[in-house]
């Protein structure tokens, strides 16, 4: 244990006795134990309590509402865990021209909650809406299958302002309070871990919200004609919100269509699709079929692998049929959601040494294709596989932006790509 008696003071002076306290077995983040909790009340104070552990040499972790805090590799220190549950106000609503201000530590579900009271929403769909932050959710740059129409978080997102380690409060994009000349903030900090800086408020662009909506689902009798399907779809004049692919090793494939408009704009477009599919095997969904990304993280074991996955949508039928050979080869369980963007998340379940072989062959061959393996969450014992693999040529230049804006490492030193 460091000896930061003197820093605890001048942390309890900053925050406040009742915005710090000691940790629990639950906040530690992949088995390392910080020493401080600090929950600040405004950006004000967040900057100033990461100026002092940038001056003491104490490594920060950021946390939202702790959703994704295993994501990434496990970091090379956390002494201090800094909070933004109490930045959770919404700043301005400017609903005339589809634009929110929002704090960091604002859950989604009560961000979309207070824009619906004027028939708008931010049109993201990411993991745990309820507990989800809007902060952790643009560094893990957290996406789902609303990206197909609505595009991604660097999309959406217009204006930030991030706590650097000095202590400087920078703002860029909409809403500018103050530029760090040179930097597109907004772009930067989202998917970059809380590497770069703490993110404290963020500017999104708005959607109206749909008038009716309509969910329709299809099997496929084999992977190359799921391939066939999900391009025929792209390549239609349907005008679809959110496309994807559900697969695992004991059922056959199938698809989930979402449209969104007026109730004759959902006639014509039933009618489209049906032409263009096997009406037989087309039906409205009765249940939720978007929950399936999240439904992957339920009951996870000891023998349970989670990973985000990326390549070519005309990759699926390959990259599919590979995927079912290995596992039965290996013997794992496997589930896939996929968005029809080329992004999904697979679940492996198996024994440890099995899920290690599997990730890394995976991983190599959709490298091969242009595409990307990251390990989101692993099982006791699978420590040592990276969670980010090949870190190419860029490293060297997001190695450079950090040391720029982080010179001493101080923020979540080691999880992002490359130890960074």
């Amino acid at each position: 244990m460091l000896k930061t008696s003197s820093f605890e003071d001048n942390l309890r002076a900053v925050v406040g006795p009742r915005n710090l306290r000691a940790p629990s077995a639950s906040d530690t983040v992949f088995g390392v134990a910080p020493q401080f909790i600090a929950k600040p009340e405004d950006e004000k104070h967040l900057a100033a309590v990461l100026s002092m552990a940038n001056e003491a040499a104490i490594a920060v972790a950021p946390r939202g509402g702790g959703t994704k805090l295993d994501w990434g590799n496990p970091p090379k220190a956390a002494q201090l865990i800094l909070s933004t549950a109490r930045l959770n106000r919404i700043v301005e609503h400017a609903w005339a021209d589809l634009t929110v201000t929002v704090e960091a530590g604002c859950t989604l579900q009560s961000l979309q909650e207070t824009l619906a009271q004027h028939g708008q929403r931010l049109a993201i769909d990411s993991l745990w809406p309820e507990r989800a932050t809007v902060g952790g959710v643009l560094s893990t740059n957290d996406s789902g299958s609303l990206r197909l129409r609505f595009g991604a978080l660097r999309d959406l997102i217009i204006g930030v302002t991030i706590a650097l380690p000095d202590g400087t409060l920078a703002s860029s994009g909409g809403k500018v309070v103050k530029n760090v000349a040179g930097y597109d903030l907004p772009k930067l900090v989202t998917g970059a871990y809380g590497t770069l800086g703490i993110i404290t408020r963020a500017v999104f662009r708005l959607h109206p919200l749909p008038r009716a909506a309509k969910t329709f689902s299809f099997t496929s009798d084999n992977f190359s004609a799921l391939q066939q399907h999900i391009l025929a779809i792209q390549d239609s004049q349907l005008a679809h919100t959110s496309l994807q692919v559900r697969c695992s090793a004991d059922a056959l494939p199938s698809s989930d269509i979402l449209f969104e408009a007026t109730d004759a704009g959902l006639a014509a477009q039933e009618s489209q699709l049906r032409k263009l599919l096997d009406p037989a095997s087309l039906e409205q969904s009765s249940g939720n079929p978007w929950n399936a990304r999240q439904d992957l993280w339920n009951a996870p074991s000891k023998t349970t692998l989670l990973a985000k996955i990326s390549l070519l949508p005309t990759d699926f039928a390959k990259m599919l049929g590979s995927l079912q050979s290995l596992c039965e080869f290996r013997k794992i369980n496997w589930r896939i959601v996929l968005q029809a963007t080329g992004i999904g998340m697979l679940r492996l379940e198996a024994e440890v040494a099995q899920l290690s072989a599997a990730g890394e062959q995976l991983r190599i061959e959709l490298h091969s294709r242009g595409g990307s393996l990251v390990v989101l969450r692993r099982p006791l014992g699978l420590d040592s596989m990276d969670a980010w693999g090949n870190a190419g040529d860029d490293v060297s230049l997001m190695r450079a932006l950090k040391h720029q804006l982080d010179p001493k490492n101080t923020l979540n030193p080691g999880r992002f790509v490359g130890g960074i």
